[in-house]
Order: C-alpha cells, then structure tokens, then sequence
C-alpha cells in the first residue's frame, strides 16, 4: 500500500478519515431535519435537543444493563426508539394543530421546545457531564491501509453511515409510507382527498426524523463527554448542511455533512489554532456560487 502513501501523506489520509466518520454523526442527524424540513415544512430547532436527550438515554440505558457489549447495543436499538416515543407525543399533542401557520411561528415554538427539553435534561440527569464507555469490542486500532492506526469505534461509525443513507432512502422512495409522505409534502389536500390520513402520515414521518436524532445521540455518546449544552453547536451545524444541501433534500444533506466534516478534519490539520473556521469558510463559498444549495430543494 505504499504507493497511497506516496500520493496521500498518511496524517492527511488519517484526518479524511476521521472526518468521514464525523461525517456519519453530522448525516444522520441532518438527514433527519431535512425529512422533517422536507415533509413537514417545520424548521425543528428541538432537533438537537432530541440528540442531547439520546445521548443522556444512553448513558442510562449502558449503566442499567451493566455496560460493556450488551448496554452499547441496548442502548443503540432502544434509544432511537425512546425518542421517537417522546417526539410523537410532542407531535400529537402540539405540531399536529400548527402544520398551517407561518414558519416564523414554528421557528420559535420548536425552540420553546428545545428550552423545555434542556431542563428536562437537567432535572433527570443533572447539570454534571457523563461519560459512555466504548466497549470493548471497539477499543483499540485497525492499520489503515496496511499503516497508520485507525480507532476502530471510528471505523464502525464508517459502516454506519451508508447503511442508515440505504435504509433511509428505501424508506423514502421504496415503501408506501414514504411515497404518500412524499405526495402530501407536494400536495397535503390532494392526498387527503383519496381518503389517506394525512395527519399520521406527518406524524409517522415526524417520528423517523427524531428517530435518527436519538440514533446519532446514541452513537456519538461513547466519543465525547454527554453534557448540557451539547446540542448548541450541533444544531447549528446540522441547520448549516440542510441549507447548503438543499432545504428538504436528504442527499443534500448527505453532500452537505461530507463538505462539512471533512473542511473540519483537513482545516485543524491545516491550521490547528483556527481549525473551527475552516466548515464555516466552506459553508460561505457553497452559498456564494449556489445560493439555494448544492441539490434541489423541496421548499
């Protein structure tokens, strides 16, 4: 594998790397808004905050079945679930009378949102941080390429994140629900009119867009310190790739995670000190030659 080094410099193929499977967090939870932003017409600021609250249910859901293989599992299959649970009851029990009213209304009824559920967080987990162990089975390192090492729990995230892309998209294009939801977010009234409840079809689609939130809560749990707070900067990033994507498109936001994690990785390799700047930068020239993102928006 010499030869790949000598064209990739094994530190710049080791930060492409990690930003691909930075890319795999930033994905699942923007292609969840944009469905959410696609279908529905909803700009779900509480979307990080169902991340953070995924991250917090991990952390629970590891201690209770005595961590290690069988808690990181548990925890992956029933914390995107949990919060599903949760954003269907906020969806019934609020969303479903407000689908009509101005975006500027939802804008701030989700952030409303997002305050309650960050005191949730506080009054059931506290203002201390929390750590999830990685398990054992994803400690240690593969050799890239025959060379450098490579965390292994960064190399299952790799493999995530195309098998959520696939599941995703057959859900969207290849099942009946995801092509009645794609028919209402054209058309709500047609669709009604053939005697479909259009209602739970946003709902059923409202829940798969908190689903992923959980799931990239979850998964990133065992990589950074669980905390208050921790959904700020990811709902600003997320909102960035859904709009440099393409409002609505979820291969948009797939484009828009990879521009995003990888100008992330390669700008700290470049400049450590100013590093942050460097997916912002990329954000900026995105929009100066494509205005309304890089694919079609469904707005």
């Amino acid at each position: 594998m010499d030869f790949i080094y000598a064209v990739v410099p094994p530190q710049v193929l080791n930060q492409i790397f990690v930003g691909l499977s930075r890319t795999t967090i930033l994905f699942i939870v923007s292609s969840g808004m944009s469905l959410i932003l696609g279908v529905l017409r909803i700009p779900n600021v509480a979307h990080g905050s169902l991340y953070m609250i995924g991250a917090f249910m991990s952390f629970t859901i590891a201690k209770v079945f005595g961590g290690g293989a069988t808690g990181f599992w548990m925890a992956l299959v029933l914390v995107p679930v949990a919060v599903a649970v949760l954003s269907l009851i906020v969806e019934r029990g609020l969303f479903q009378f407000l689908y009509e009213r101005e975006h500027l209304m939802l804008l701030l009824l989700t952030f409303a949102c997002s305050l309650v559920f960050g005191d949730l967080v506080k009054l059931v987990w506290g203002a201390e941080y929390k750590s999830v162990p990685v398990p054992h089975m994803f400690q240690g390192f593969v050799p890239l390429f025959g060379g450098i090492p490579f965390p292994l729990y960064n190399m299952f995230l790799l493999i995530v994140g195309p098998v959520v892309a696939v599941i995703l998209w057959l859900i969207v294009n290849k099942t009946k629900i995801g092509k009645i939801a794609r028919a209402a977010a054209v058309d709500r009234e047609m669709v009604g009119a053939v005697g479909i409840n259009v209602s739970w079809v946003f709902a059923v689609v409202f829940m798969i867009g908190c689903l992923l939130a959980g799931l990239g809560g979850a998964l990133v749990a065992p990589t950074v310190s669980v905390t208050l707070g921790m959904d700020h900067t990811l709902i600003m990033e997320a909102f960035l790739i859904v709009i440099i994507g393409g409002l609505g498109n979820i291969w948009g936001a797939l484009l828009g995670a990879l521009i995003f994690g990888l100008s992330q990785s390669l700008g700290i390799l470049i400049w450590p000190q100013f590093g942050i700047i460097f997916p912002y930068l990329a954000v900026i020239i995105v929009l100066l030659f494509r205005p309304t993102g890089l694919l079609k928006s469904t707005w």
